[in-house]
């Protein structure tokens, strides 16, 4: 069962929102415009908010969809975990779209917010905060996704092993960003 639907999970997070929006849409496919990425912050670049906010929504409930289809079935908190980064793994690289994916970050909070709420709360503020401070995106998302692990070992300890993975891959997605960031290129809103 367990394995059924971390396929399942993988497979509705090869679903990219910012792809299927813009192809709807008619607009330019996310992955040659802007940033090159397909997720929600550079569909707010290329697309304009309306499909933004729709992608944020998909990419987060494509995270939420399977931990709390592992806890209707009675899954252990872990394996609800697992569940979630298996999605957040068909995020990042999709079998629909050549396995070129997004970052997984609101991939990764929709999983949060299903394993835990709080924890998923403060990764939301965390990055809404550096976001306003800094207007780059990407280091938000850097703050933000493992400052929500420590609160996450304390409160669900059983959470903490694919949720560190989650958080090692999305730091690993990030890497280009990094070098940006350190080169002072990264790009602002």
């Amino acid at each position: 069962m367990f394995w059924l639907l971390a396929i399942l999970a993988y497979l509705l997070g090869s679903l990219s929102f910012a792809i299927l929006l813009s192809r709807k849409a008619g607009g330019p496919d996310p992955r040659v415009s802007g940033s090159g990425n397909p997720g929600a912050t550079n569909m707010l670049r290329v697309a304009g908010k309306r499909l933004a906010g729709l992608t944020l929504l998909g990419d987060l409930l494509k995270g939420l969809l399977p931990v709390l289809a592992g806890a209707l079935l009675g899954l252990s908190l872990q394996q609800q975990a697992w569940l979630g980064l298996a999605a957040v793994i068909g995020h990042l690289y999709p079998l629909y779209f050549r396995f070129r994916g997004g970052k997984g970050v609101a991939t990764a909070a929709g999983m949060l917010l299903g394993l835990y709420p709080p924890a998923a709360l403060l990764a939301i503020c965390a990055w809404l905060l550096s976001f306003n401070l800094t207007r780059t995106s990407s280091l938000a998302a850097l703050i933000a996704t493992p400052l929500s692990l420590p609160l996450l070992a304390w409160q669900q300890p059983e959470a903490l092993l694919p949720m560190s993975a989650v958080t090692g891959l999305i730091v690993w997605r990030h890497r280009s960003n990094l070098r940006d960031l350190f080169d002072g290129r990264e790009r602002h809103f």
